[in-house]
């Protein structure tokens, strides 16, 4: 498993890992790779749907 944060986008998730919500339980994933909202303005949050790049947002 892997987790790669992207410049000023994403984080991707790869391989097996299990994602859970702030109270524990499991978030679905159909797909090996994963990319999670960091700009927190996705409309799919907790995935990504590049909303970061319409916004200018830059990670800390």
């Amino acid at each position: 498993m892997s987790v790669v944060a992207c410049p000023d986008g994403p984080l991707l998730v790869r391989g097996d890992a299990q994602l859970v919500d702030e109270q524990g339980k499991p978030v679905e994933r159909r797909r090996a790779t994963v990319a999670l909202c960091r700009c927190g303005a996705s409309a799919i949050k907790p995935y990504c749907d590049g909303t970061h790049k319409a916004i200018g947002f830059t990670a800390p």
